[in-house]
């Protein structure tokens, strides 16, 4: 076993600075003309990438940031590494499953998963905790077994969970459809499931009690989506339980194994991911996207580009005005808005997670005697209200090979609302380089939530070696993001009624794909990527998977 995972290691060295050497700025061997340009190296365009691929298309990817993958990528600082995105993904130790089955696919089955344990989530509302265990059954009998008058109402909760989740796959079917046959097809795809999107999470729950602290504990993931339950659409915190229900895995080695594995499939294509390569505009002839022109100037061309950048910025920074304006994006964009900024603590700690007792599940953390909504409002008055939500991840705790990387040390992230108003005075400045108030907002934000941790695990007082805040202008510099936001586009009932948001642009040979197209997190970003590789090829991949 030794030797095997010193070859493991050794090899996932070699993949890392075979990606990080492939900078714009070094001398890269292109080939003369590729079949796919796509803009962006988050988990859309990956996928969008690995799928193309696989049929033989020459994929190019331009990568604006030093470290490809977008949020599945990770940083090392001070002996420790820390995942920036991902913090737990469900559904992937049922080998059938359709996420299993897609990232199985993508990365030639070369991505391994450890489940978390049977529980994935815990909750804390003041002095009261409440686990999310893993199991359908499970998970109702222990909701239960904490409201045991509420039981009519959980159980008839998790039915709607499963009802809205099966009219999903029409209604994203209709995405990758030709406009034609989406034209007189559209309502029939999109009917069944927009009559749970258009209502609101607290609109559909409180039609099933009025148990406050009930609704509280079942909305308590809305850190996965970011918006409050009378915020958000009813669809999207469907979509995200019923994700979680049969537990939560990591990725083995990190979520930076979700690029090295994908990387080598893109490559058996002749394909290539670069970093350090920023494009500036995205070029438009005659109706026709025919290719991409660099920061430098240099261009690239291709009968197809696909932006993975998310659609404010492929519309409003790589289209010109005249062709914005010309084709509506400017007037679609009003119609949508970016979703929540936030800041993460990332903490390095001397001892291993055993010693340490770290636990494997997050932790949810909400003020007492409080709705979210309210919660949320207050604190964007007043940041010096408490935390509407603080969220928990251990990753070292739950990545088998993290002690064997990092003997004798451990990580946590730390993760909280931040308001993209609250820095944008330094709008502007550069990263590492911001003056000394912007430290001392720092400072005092990770003080507080360095304190609810030890509140919480009191035994980690004296074992804190290194932590540092990401805020809303680090995301916009690594991400890209243009107000640090986390999840894209917000997740309000009127964004799924939104047509715009599907694969194919009124440009031809131009294409999107990332969250924005789908929904929130890795497994929307995914099949955003399946569904932008469906529309262009025609091909079923979901089926083709399958077989």
């Amino acid at each position: 076993y030794g030797d095997h995972r010193d070859l493991h290691l050794s090899l996932r060295r070699q993949r890392q600075m075979c990606i990080r050497d492939r900078s714009y700025k070094r001398k890269i061997d292109f080939e003369d003309n590729y079949d796919a340009i796509i803009i962006g190296s988050g988990m859309g365009s990956l996928t969008a990438a690995a799928l193309l691929s696989k049929e033989g298309k020459k994929v190019l990817v331009f990568e604006r940031h030093y470290v490809a993958g977008g949020f599945t990528h990770v940083f090392k600082r001070k002996g420790y590494e820390w995942d920036v995105g991902i913090h737990y993904i469900g559904e992937v130790q049922n080998l059938n499953s359709p996420i299993r089955k897609m990232f199985d696919y993508v990365s030639d089955g070369n991505l391994k998963w450890e489940d978390m344990g049977e529980v994935y989530d815990r909750v804390i509302i003041g002095d009261k905790k409440y686990d999310f265990v893993k199991g359908v059954e499970n998970f109702k009998k222990k909701l239960i077994s904490y409201f045991p008058n509420e039981s009519d109402a959980i159980e008839s909760y998790v039915q709607m969970i499963f009802d809205c989740n099966k009219t999903m796959k029409k209604f994203y079917i209709e995405k990758a459809l030709p406009s034609y046959i989406s034209l007189f097809l559209s309502s029939f795809f999109r009917k069944k499931y927009l009559k749970y999107s258009s209502k609101t999470t607290h609109e559909v729950i409180s039609s099933l009690t009025q148990n406050k602290e009930l609704i509280k504990v079942l909305t308590a993931q809305y850190g996965d989506y970011g918006l409050p339950p009378k915020q958000s659409s009813f669809a999207m915190h469907a979509s995200v339980v019923k994700h979680y229900f049969k537990g939560g895995s990591f990725p083995i080695g990190g979520s930076s194994e979700i690029l090295e594995t994908i990387d080598p499939v893109i490559e058996k294509s002749k394909g290539k991911i670069v970093v350090k390569a920023e494009v500036k505009e995205i070029i438009v002839k005659n109706n026709k996207a025919i290719g991409v022109l660099m920061e430098d100037g240099k261009r690239f061309y291709s009968r197809l580009i696909i932006s993975g950048v998310g659609v404010f910025n492929t519309f409003d920074k790589l289209i010109s005005d005249e062709l914005s304006q010309k084709y509506g994006f400017k007037a679609n964009l009003k119609s949508v808005k970016p979703s929540v900024a936030h800041g993460c603590l990332y903490i390095g700690l001397n001892g291993n997670a055993t010693d340490l007792k770290l636990p494997k599940h997050n932790l949810w953390i909400y003020p007492d005697n409080i709705d979210h909504d309210t919660a949320v409002a207050n604190y964007l008055k007043n940041q010096d209200s408490d935390f509407p939500l603080i969220y928990v991840s251990f990753p070292s705790a739950k990545d088998p090979s993290w002690d064997s990387r990092y003997p004798n040390r451990s990580t946590i992230d730390v993760i909280t609302l931040l308001p993209y108003e609250s820095f944008a005075k330094w709008e502007g400045s550069s990263w590492k380089k911001r003056d000394e108030s912007y430290e001392k907002l720092k400072e005092s934000i990770s003080k507080r939530l360095l304190d609810h941790l030890f509140d919480q695990l009191p035994q980690l007082k004296g074992c804190v070696d290194h932590y540092e805040l990401s805020s809303p202008l680090t995301t916009k510099n690594f991400v890209n993001y243009q107000k640090g936001e986390l999840y894209g586009l917000d997740h309000t009932p009127n964004r799924f009624s939104q047509k715009f948001l599907r694969p194919k642009t009124p440009i031809k040979g131009l294409y999107l794909t990332g969250q924005d197209i789908v929904s929130a997190g890795v497994g929307g970003a995914l099949f955003s990527g399946l569904i932008t590789a469906t529309a262009i090829t025609g091909i079923n991949f979901m089926k083709k998977i399958y077989k």
